[in-house]
C-alpha cells in the first residue's frame, strides 16, 4: 500500500489525490469546503484577483506560512488543525498591529499524490476559522511540489477603521506591560508531543496539545481594543514572550522588567497541573506559537481582558524578570 493510500493516522483509505482530479477539481473542492465568506468583497475568488473593500482607506498587510514536518505532522495535526492554526498565526499579527481582519488569501503548494480528503480538512479549518474572525477567504494560489512536501501559506488584511497602527517602537518608560490570552499553553502541548506523551494526560493535557495544533484563544478581538485604548506598542508571541518582548524592547530602545508573581498567575490552570511550577513558568518565557497579544499602556489605561505582567524602563533594551537576567530562548527559524 502506497503512502497515498493511508490517512494521516495511517488507516487505509481510498480517497483521490490530487493528481488524480487535477487542479480544477481540486479548486472546487477547496472552494465548497470553505463555505460562505463573510465581509464587503466586490469581487471574490474566481476571478484573476480578488477586490476586497477598505473602508479606512489603510490596509494592514502580513503573511506566514507553514511546511509539513517543521511546523506540523501529520501524525500530530489533522488538515483541519491546520488551517486553523495558519489562520490564526496570520490573523493575529493583523490584531497586534491594532486592525480588524478583513480577508486572506490562502496558498497551497502540494505533492501531488496528497490524498484530496486531506485539502478539504484544511479548507474547513481555513474557512470555519476565517469566518469566524469575520475575515472572508477571497482567493489563493494552488502548485504542485516535490514528493512529500506541502506547504500552507496565508496572507491576511486588516482594517486599521481610522486608527494610527500599534507599532513595535512606541513604548515608553512608565508604562505597564500586559497581555491578552495565555501564555507557554503551546509550548507545553509541543513538549508533550516531543516526549512521546501525544495522548492521555486527561483534560489539562489534552487542551495543551489542541492548542499546540490549532492556536486555539488566539485573542484577535483584544488587538483592536487595546489600540482604542491607547496601546503604545504591541506584538503577538509567536517565537516566546521574552525573545517577542525583546523586540520591543530594541524596536523602543527601552527595557522591560516581567513581574515572576504576575508570570506564575498567568501559567496556573492546565500549564501548571501538567508541568508543574517551574517548567510551567519556562514555558510561559519561552514557548512560542501562543499568539497571545502583549502591549505596553500607561498605568490608567489597561482595558478590561488584559493581565498586567511587567513594567517599561528607561535603560539598555533587554527583558528582565525581576530584575534579574533571564535565559528563555526562544523560536529562530533557522536555528535548530
Amino acid at each position: 500500500m502506497s503512502e497515498s493510500d493511508r490517512r494521516p493516522d495511517g488507516r487505509a483509505q481510498s480517497w483521490p489525490t490530487l493528481g488524480e482530479l487535477g487542479e480544477d477539481a481540486v479548486l472546487a473542492e477547496v472552494l465548497a469546503a470553505l463555505g460562505p465568506q463573510p465581509g464587503d468583497v466586490p469581487v471574490a475568488a474566481g476571478d484573476d484577483a480578488a477586490v476586497l473593500a477598505t473602508p479606512s482607506g489603510s490596509v494592514v498587510v502580513t503573511t506566514d506560512s507553514m511546511v509539513r514536518g517543521l511546523d506540523w505532522r501529520d501524525d500530530w495535526s489533522t488538515g483541519d488543525d491546520v488551517g486553523q492554526k495558519v489562520v490564526r498565526q496570520n490573523l493575529a499579527d493583523v490584531a497586534a498591529m491594532g486592525a480588524v481582519p478583513t480577508g486572506l488569501v490562502l496558498a497551497l503548494a502540494a505533492d501531488p499524490a496528497t490524498p484530496m480528503a486531506w485539502v478539504t480538512e484544511l479548507a474547513r479549518g481555513v474557512g470555519r476559522t476565517s469566518r469566524a474572525a469575520g475575515a472572508a477567504v477571497i482567493g489563493g494560489d494552488l502548485s504542485g511540489a516535490p514528493a512529500g512536501t506541502v506547504m500552507v501559506g496565508v496572507t491576511a488584511m486588516g482594517d486599521l477603521q481610522g486608527r494610527d497602527p500599534v507599532r513595535r517602537s512606541g513604548a515608553r518608560p512608565g508604562d505597564v506591560v500586559a497581555v491578552a490570552g495565555t501564555l507557554g499553553r503551546s509550548g507545553g502541548g509541543l513538549a508533550l508531543y516531543l516526549d512521546g506523551t501525544d495522548q492521555g494526560g486527561g483534560e489539562a493535557a489534552d487542551e495543551l496539545r489542541e492548542v499546540h495544533r490549532t492556536a486555539l484563544g488566539a485573542p484577535l478581538a483584544a488587538g483592536p481594543v487595546a489600540a482604542k485604548a491607547g496601546a503604545s506598542a504591541m506584538i503577538d508571541v509567536s517565537d516566546g514572550l521574552v525573545q517577542d518582548l525583546g523586540r520591543v524592547a530594541a524596536a523602543s530602545a527601552v527595557a522591560v522588567d516581567l513581574e515572576r508573581a504576575a508570570l506564575t498567575a498567568v501559567a496556573a490552570g492546565p500549564l501548571n497541573e501538567v508541568h508543574g511550577p517551574e517548567r510551567a513558568l519556562h514555558h510561559v518565557l519561552a514557548g512560542g506559537e501562543e499568539h497571545a497579544l502583549v502591549a505596553t499602556f500607561a498605568p490608567v489605561a489597561v482595558p478590561t481582558g488584559w493581565q498586567v505582567i511587567g513594567r517599561v524602563l528607561d535603560g539598555p533594551p533587554g527583558v528582565t524578570v525581576d530584575a534579574r537576567a533571564v535565559e528563555a530562548a526562544g523560536w529562530d527559524h533557522f536555528r535548530r
